[in-house]
């Protein structure tokens, strides 16, 4: 009986040793394991769309020589060097808010705003190519002009800086600033603009032939041509 009890305490001691030998062995190779498997990959960061990355000296060769293997035609002719057209027919575009001109051209590509012209030439340019002539655009040199109208000129402001109450007309300067700047991605610059394009657009807005600025609609329908003369004279002599 003794031998037998002798027995059998030595058999449950070597069964622990067996056990605790094979928990230290799997636990080494799960550790082995664990430093030969391959990192797992990072999660890839989402890609959020952007708008595109301008290149001023691309847009200026644009708008000083077009190119003429896609059709688009140099913008100089009309608009002048550097931005500075050389009469009303056409507008300045320096120093213009780069958003501004971006969406101007989108509309003329789209036809949310009709001209046979600007449709046209708006039509070639890609989105990239916008985004590069507005930058180099929105780097040149405001370009300065005068109120010539000496009869007008208080009227002009009046409007400008206090709109007309009684028709329901708010101040310009709210909106584009009161030295007529305007504000980035907003509203555009008016300061030094002629007198002649900006009255046109204020006729084309009242009538209908402009209608990609809604506010504009409502406040144009309230004025007579008198009072839209005199405002875009007072706006060209603002700096």
């Amino acid at each position: 009986m003794r031998q037998t009890s002798q027995i059998s305490k030595l058999t449950s001691v070597r069964a622990g040793f067996m056990a605790l030998a094979l928990t230290i062995i799997g636990a080494g190779f799960s550790a082995a394991q664990a430093e030969e498997a391959p990192a797992a990959a990072p999660a890839a960061a989402a890609v959020v769309p952007g708008k595109p990355k301008t290149d001023p000296a691309a847009g200026e060769a644009l708008y000083s020589n077009g190119d003429a293997s896609r059709g688009v035609v140099a913008c100089v002719g009309c608009h002048g060097p550097n931005g500075k057209s050389a009469s009303g027919a056409w507008p300045k575009l320096a120093a213009q808010h780069p958003a501004y001109i971006v969406k101007q051209l989108k509309n003329f590509k789209e036809g949310t705003r009709a001209n046979a012209v600007m449709m046209g030439m708006a039509a070639p340019l890609t989105e990239q190519d916008m985004a590069n002539i507005a930058a180099y655009l929105g780097k040149q040199e405001p370009s300065p002009g005068v109120a010539t109208n000496k009869d007008t000129i208080e009227l002009g402001q009046s409007i400008y800086r206090g709109g007309i109450a009684s028709k329901g007309v708010p101040a310009c300067a709210g909106c584009h600033s009161p030295n007529g700047a305007g504000i980035p991605s907003q509203y555009p610059r008016l300061s030094g603009q002629w007198a002649d394009y900006a009255n046109a657009q204020l006729i084309a807005f009242r009538e209908g032939t402009r209608m990609n600025a809604p506010k504009m609609t409502v406040i144009s329908s309230k004025m007579n041509d008198k009072e839209m003369k005199a405002v875009a004279d007072y706006m060209a002599g603002l700096h």
